[in-house]
């Protein structure tokens, strides 16, 4: 796949990002940098690799009724290559037994008292600027991540859907995407390219 340079994301020939690159992403240094690496995430993710940045909306896919283990979440997301950044977004009522659970996964657990939504949205569209993943993987059935994944495709990173099951499938956000994958108890199951390209039909 064609990356491309993504909207306004010129470099020198040094690597550094420029100054437009820079006011996008509200001042972030080179994503090589010290500074940068410390801001991003203590060890999750790394600046100077390519991989896949995992993105959980914990709310929303880790419900009673779809039964996600999170462990076949990362498998699904791992199967696109090595992950360079795996976050479990949760909200405040989210118990010490989950997080600690989430931790021992490996993901990096972000606890807002806020929208969800909006800060896993914000951080995954600064690490798409960043150019920290040649991948994004979502996994949520909200409709409203629609523009992270178009903006992060403009930017040529690969992007993959990944639904908690059958019923909790945004058709939307599937077909946005480069890719999907839905998750059916211990099953993941891929869909093809053609099936997650927006000329598709929606089921």
């Amino acid at each position: 796949m064609d990356r491309g340079d993504g909207p306004e994301s010129e470099t020198t020939p040094d690597g550094d990002a420029t100054a437009d690159a820079e006011r996008r992403t509200d001042g972030a240094t080179n994503p090589g940098a010290d500074g940068e690496r410390d801001r991003i995430a203590d060890g999750e993710t790394d600046p100077n690799a390519d991989g896949v940045a995992l993105f959980v909306d914990g709310p929303n896919v880790l419900r009673e009724e779809f039964d996600v283990d999170l462990d076949d979440v990362r498998l699904a997301a791992e199967a696109e290559g090595p992950l360079v950044a795996t976050r479990l977004y949760l909200d405040e009522h989210a118990t010490p037994g989950l997080i600690q659970a989430a931790e021992a996964r490996g993901f990096e657990v972000v606890v807002t008292s806020g929208d969800v939504d909006v800060k896993l949205a914000v951080d995954a569209a600064r690490l798409a600027a960043e150019g920290v993943m040649d991948t994004l993987a979502i996994a949520s059935r909200d409709t409203d991540f629609k523009p992270v994944v178009e903006t992060a495709n403009g930017y040529g990173i690969r992007t993959l859907a990944i639904a908690p099951g059958e019923f909790g499938r945004s058709d939307a956000l599937r077909n946005a995407a480069n890719g999907s994958v839905t998750l059916d108890g211990d099953e993941a199951v891929a869909s093809g390219e053609e099936e997650a390209t927006p000329d598709s039909p929606s089921s």
